[in-house]
């Protein structure tokens, strides 16, 4: 098959960029077999990586294509592609739950499920980014679906079902820009575009923990030169990542220190005891030496038994406090003699249930070449193999003229940009307007101002909008969203400041627009309520304020009465009450109610021999737009009206009665004449 091929095409390029060495390989898969066309392995010449992490990308990057030269050699093909994975250095997670409420009932479809995800990624970002203290910038290299919820209730698969809310449990891995930076400068370094990035122990389970066992809580562990990567299963799914920076360096180093050897020695002592009794080796003054495997194992017992506990705990750390039931250990360093048995020992588990993972779990991989299988292999292939399950790398675009990029999780969209570019939440969307915190009547109020613009967003010169798709080499600008004007409350506009205060005043139906107290001071309909205002509605004249309405003035010679009882400025006036003024008896007592009550009726006689008199008058007047006649009186004034129309004033339908005589307001008290044009209705 490969020799049919002049370019890539069909097959998956995979590199494991180890601490130690490099190892390229290149398969295709065919049903559930992964068939492995070559394979090629180099050491660094120099310790370019420490804790797997790249320290010399130059380096790092011609071994690579060095790597890369020998693998297009033998399959005369020219390689462009790669999936790489990056080691846990510094890694960082964060579970979250995500719920997406549907417009309706509907068939779930791999589109909703992808978009579940989507939001997950974000929310779990969110999330990290408000605790990420570190000062760097993270970007998420993996996430898993720990389980799915169908209508709030817990589902395996979501696919093919109805469904009104479907929701998911996400872990999302974050690493740091630094670390991502490197593998991808390397890559490029070799001529080599990346086609696929994630995690070393994500590659490793794909061999090591076949799907069907993932339903047991089993732990992996991948044992490499500078880091042991973790990865916890339960319930069919990944439910947790870790990484220790401690794993087969620190042997070496062990023999370094205690031989006198360089580490190139010290690793040939390492490898050379796992075939023979005894290696031979020169110190650095040049003094020759024989060491027994067993004088070795002993010499590193303590290292192994320390690297052991660390795994141990960071596994019970990430699976809730408790052990597992079974560990699967790949990688070189975990090959050491005692390992397992030391770990099995720290877990508390049965030594059996800790096994070193290679040849039995690649039943299903198929080398062209004469290959031994074992665990040095499991994490270089499982590489591949996550391109058919999650095809994921880095884009990068232009978000209002800064270059940034992006993990593409193939569900990028503008506000995902917007996100990694620290863009401000609240420049996105329309902002309100200042608001008014206000009291009336001793409780607590609020006016909110009003809604702004929505971000302007342009992306490749077209409108657009937060959810738009985007890819590699979009051009995105964003104009920031805009603030609303700010809260406007004049007090006629306030629910409690209802209709007007309705009193006779000597026979005439007068009608009273409300007030309000507001820092110790009388405000009327019209004043603009500021904030922190304390309001006090009232919904009382006092008699001063009433005449100071009617614009009456009395000297010492009259008397008020309110509700027939003597009064003061001061006395309150309430809904429906009466008041008089009259002349003081000559005597300088007090009218009692039968004196109120007969000088009523003298003003009643008074009147009528005024209209017997000078007789009643008829005048036509215009009411809102309708011709009306007023009869039975000498004169008339304004709040005579409201007997020859249909106006109803004990039901409040608005803030105030608004009162008119040719376009400018009006007195209740106001004489009218022929001819005068009214407006009455009620302000809304």
């Amino acid at each position: 098959m490969a020799a049919e091929l002049k370019e890539q095409g069909a097959l998956v390029f995979g590199l494991d960029i180890g601490t130690r060495s490099i190892v390229g390989t290149v398969g295709y898969r065919e049903a559930d077999v992964f068939y492995v066309e070559a394979q090629v392995t180099k050491e660094h010449e120099t310790r370019a990586m420490l804790d797997g992490q790249i320290h010399d990308i130059g380096q790092v990057g011609k071994t690579i294509a060095s790597v890369k030269k020998e693998l297009e050699k033998k399959l005369g093909i020219r390689l462009s592609d790669v999936c790489i994975a990056a080691a846990g250095r510094v890694l960082r997670t964060v579970e979250t739950k995500v719920t997406w409420d549907l417009d309706k009932e509907r068939v779930i479809t791999q589109d909703e499920i992808a978009g579940l995800t989507s939001m997950g990624m974000e929310q779990a970002y969110a999330q990290f980014q408000e605790s990420n203290d570190t000062g760097m910038k993270f970007y998420c290299v993996g996430n898993s679906v720990i389980r799915y919820y169908l209508n709030g209730y817990q589902i395996g698969n979501l696919e093919n079902h109805k469904a009104r809310s479907i929701g998911a449990d996400i872990i999302a891995t974050f690493l740091p820009d630094e670390v991502v930076d490197g593998l991808y400068k390397a890559v490029e370094i070799a001529g080599l575009k990346v086609a696929n990035l994630t995690l070393e122990p994500i590659a490793a389970i794909e061999v090591a923990i076949p799907e069907m066992y993932r339903m047991l809580n089993i732990a992996l562990v991948d044992v490499g030169a500078g880091t042991s990567d973790i990865c916890i299963t339960k319930d069919g799914c990944i439910i947790a990542y870790g990484m220790i920076p401690c794993a087969g360096d620190q042997l070496t180093e062990k023999i370094a220190r205690e031989c006198l050897v360089d580490f190139a020695t010290a690793k040939k002592i390492k490898k050379g005891i796992k075939t023979r009794k005894t290696v031979d080796y020169k110190d650095i003054m040049g003094l020759s030496h024989k060491i027994e495997r067993e004088a070795v194992l002993q010499m590193l017992d303590e290292t192994v038994t320390d690297m052991t506990l660390q795994v141990s705990e960071k596994i019970k750390e990430l699976n809730g406090g408790k052990s597992v039931s079974a560990v699967f250990i790949v990688g070189g360093g975990g090959k050491i003699a005692g390992y397992d048995a030391k770990l099995a020992k720290h877990l508390d588990i049965l030594e059996e249930r800790v096994a070193l993972r290679g040849e039995e779990v690649m039943q299903r991989i198929i080398y062209r070449e004469k290959t031994k299988k074992d665990s040095l292999l499991v994490t270089p292939v499982g590489i591949c193999l996550n391109y058919y399950e999650q095809t994921n790398s880095f884009i990068y675009v232009t978000f209002n003229e800064e270059r940034i990029k992006l993990y593409d999780n193939n569900s990028l969209t503008v506000m995902t940009a917007a996100m990694h570019a620290n863009f401000p939440n609240d420049g996105l969307f329309p902002k309100r307007g200042k608001e008014i915190n206000y009291t009336i009547n001793g409780v607590k109020k609020i006016c909110r101002g009003e809604l702004g613009e929505a971000a302007k967003i342009l992306l490749n010169g077209e409108a657009a909008d937060m959810n738009t798709p985007i890819r590699s080499n979009d051009v995105i600008l964003v104009e920031e969203s805009t603030a609303g004007k700010p809260a406007k409350l004049p007090l006629a506009k306030l629910p409690e400041f209802k209709s007007a205060i309705s009193v006779t005043v000597n026979g005439s139906k007068i009608l009273l627009p409300k007030f309000a107290m507001v820092g110790g001071e009388i405000k009327t309909q019209y004043y603009e309520v500021q904030d922190g205002d304390a309001v006090e509605m009232l919904n009382y004249y006092t008699v001063s304020q009433v005449k100071e309405f009617m614009d009456v003035i009395l000297d010492d010679s009259m008397a008020v009465y309110v509700n027939n009882e003597l009064a003061g400025d001061d006395t309150q006036v309430y809904d429906n009450f009466t008041i008089k003024w009259a002349l003081k008896p000559a005597n300088g007592t007090d009218l009692s109610e039968e004196d109120l009550l007969e000088e009523s009726d003298a003003e009643e006689t008074v009147k009528e021999d005024a209209r017997e008199k000078n007789g009643n008058i008829a005048i036509g007047i215009i009411v809102n737009s309708k011709p009306v006649t007023l009869t039975g009186k000498p004169s008339y004034i304004f709040v005579d009206v409201f007997d020859f129309i249909d106006f109803d004033l004990k039901n409040v339908q608005g803030k105030s009665v608004v009162t008119l005589i040719d376009g400018r307001n009006a007195d209740f008290v106001e004489p009218l004449y022929e001819g005068a044009k009214i407006d009455i209705y009620w302000e809304k």
